[in-house]
């Protein structure tokens, strides 16, 4: 399997990001805008959080709160891991699993260079078999 450095690659570089300060209201849209499911939050270049659509669901939506009234950082996901651009897809999956968790951020050192789903795993996971597939039924057919 190939470091995830190349799956990062697809996304073109950009790294889509909040601030622990922005209401909880204005992550939703840029969720929505962005059609993702989770966000880094960023102090600056320091990456501090994540906030996802399962912290909105769990923190807010389940306890009553109001989401325009409520910021990032009280309900974002402080404990993150994160995983280097030479981690290879599988231990990728693997720790997802593991973690229960679907967004990876990836990180060079203390510089974030993006995060990564479990949607861009599974692509990548299937593009490979069916690679692997293709090399095997031409191998069959000669």
């Amino acid at each position: 399997m190939r470091p995830i450095l190349e799956l990062l690659r697809k996304h073109g570089g950009a790294i889509w990001s909040l601030h622990p300060n922005d209401s909880v209201f204005d992550a939703l849209r840029t969720l929505a805008d962005r059609d993702v499911g989770a966000l880094l939050v960023m102090d600056g270049d320091r990456l501090v959080g994540v906030f996802s659509e399962r912290d909105y669901t769990r923190k807010i939506a389940l306890a009553g709160k109001a989401s325009r009234d409520t910021l990032v950082k009280d309900i974002m996901t402080a404990q993150v891991q994160t995983v280097s651009p030479q981690t290879r897809t599988r231990e990728c999956m693997a720790l997802m699993s593991q973690k229960k968790i679907r967004h990876l951020p990836v990180v060079d050192g203390s510089r974030v260079l993006g995060m990564i789903s479990i949607r861009d795993i599974m692509d990548d996971i299937i593009a490979d078999h069916e690679r692997t597939i293709s090399h095997l039924e031409n191998y069959i057919t000669r």
